[in-house]
């Protein structure tokens, strides 16, 4: 006998369920299509790339919004939005010019 699918809740009734996890149906279709011989492999099961770089490419560079200084500058601009120290621009130019 086979594995239950997918947890049933006893509040529902004994039937198929109505609200089937779409993860977990997308897991069971995917591993379905592996053992079936359509797919090669599980793309979710393959472990991340651990190989070094090839000689001559450049390391890539870090993430500049993880920096300190960027976030120190974001937290001014919240800072400002929050106390109405900042505003968009008036996209369109007045129609009427005070005159002198």
């Amino acid at each position: 006998m086979s594995e239950p699918e997918f947890h049933r809740d006893r509040r529902e009734h004994g039937g198929a369920s109505q609200r089937l996890d779409d993860d977990k149906l997308a897991e069971l279709a995917e591993d379905e299509r592996v053992e079936a011989g359509l797919d090669d492999y599980n793309p979710d099961e393959v472990p991340p790339a651990t190989d070094p770089l090839p000689p001559g490419v450049p390391e890539p560079q870090p993430d500049v919004r993880q920096g300190n200084e960027y976030q120190e500058e974001r937290a001014e601009i919240r800072r400002e939005e929050e106390a109405g120290e900042l505003r968009d621009p008036d996209p369109f130019p007045p129609t009427r010019y005070d005159s002198d």
